[in-house]
Formats: structure tokens, sequence, C-alpha cells
């Protein structure tokens, strides 16, 4: 997502093979990874000869926690303090009184803030300003 939002708004799409190069990803892991974010609405994919990949959002409207969901699933550490994914502790006696389970809801809610807060164009201004 990094590398085609460095990319101009009024280029070609980018090819594939271009962004697994560019990225160092290999190609079969990143056509998961390509369609997973065109099925969430992140990307717009283009067929043929001159086809590829390109952002289907403005970048200040994309967050990085909403890519990171798509391509990784659950924010929380565990299974029991998952918003979208819960499933109960089976280690647990009291999930009310488990201090690793509030440790955990404290990480989640701290991660989703920060990851939320930061859009692909504060990720790729970042970027820029490190190299």
């Amino acid at each position: 997502m990094l590398f085609l939002a460095e990319q101009s708004t009024d280029a070609a799409p980018t090819p594939m093979t271009r962004i697994a190069v560019e990225s160092n990803i290999p190609r079969k892991f990143l056509e998961l990874i390509l369609a997973d974010l065109r099925d969430a609405g992140f990307l717009v994919s283009m067929r043929g000869k001159m086809g590829g990949y390109r952002l289907a959002k403005p970048t200040h409207m994309i967050s990085m926690g909403d890519i990171i969901r798509t391509i990784e699933g659950p924010l929380a550490l565990v299974p029991c303090v998952s918003r979208t994914a819960y499933r109960p502790c089976g280690d647990c006696k009291s999930e009310a009184d488990c201090a690793i389970r509030h440790a955990m809801m404290r990480v989640r809610d701290e991660t989703a803030r920060i990851l939320d807060g930061t859009s692909l164009a504060d990720a790729t201004a970042e970027e820029l300003a490190v190299a």
C-alpha cells in the first residue's frame, strides 16, 4: 500500500510484477494480499496488458488500522479481547477478574488508537521523511 500510495494518481495502474519487485514481496503472496485489499475496497484492479492496481480512495481516507485488519485480521493479541473475533479463553476462571485480559484490552485499545489515527498519507509522509 505504501508503494502504491507513492505512485502518481494520474499514472497508469501499477503492474503486480513491479509491486512485487519494488516491495520485495513474493508474487504469489502478493496476489493474495492485493486480492484481499481489492475486495475490501482499498484497491481497484484493471486487467490486460496495461492493467495493474491503484488506490481506490485518497490516501488520507485509508487508515493503517483498516489495512492491517484486512491483511492480518483482528488487532487484538489474544482472542478474548478481540472486538471482531472474540473467543473465550479456556485458561481463565473469570474474564472479569483476569489481569492479563485487562492488560491486553489496554494494548488492543492503544494499538487501535494509533493505527486508526494514522492514515496511509501519514505513513507515506513518515517513510519519505526517514528516507
